[in-house]
């Protein structure tokens, strides 16, 4: 049983690399098919286009830094 519970661990600690991949994937997919892209910077929501250029959409509140383990409570 050890062996089965350190490779679903294994596969487990992939699963964050493996998911960024593929929000990165899917997001060239959309530029490439001509489709927009909603993205933020620095507090803000961007709607980028396949030329590159982008236009504001709205102001948000900046991220929150979080440890691991950590709670935080949203109003």
């Amino acid at each position: 049983m050890p062996d089965q519970e350190n490779s679903i661990e294994l596969l487990e600690n992939q699963i964050p690399a493996l998911s960024g991949a593929a929000v990165n994937v899917a997001y060239l997919k959309t530029l490439a098919s001509g489709g927009s892209v909603l993205k933020t910077d620095g507090g803000a929501i961007y709607e980028v286009f396949p030329d590159g250029k982008r236009r504001f959409v709205k102001q948000i509140e900046s991220p929150v830094a979080v440890k691991l383990g950590q709670k935080i409570l949203i109003p």
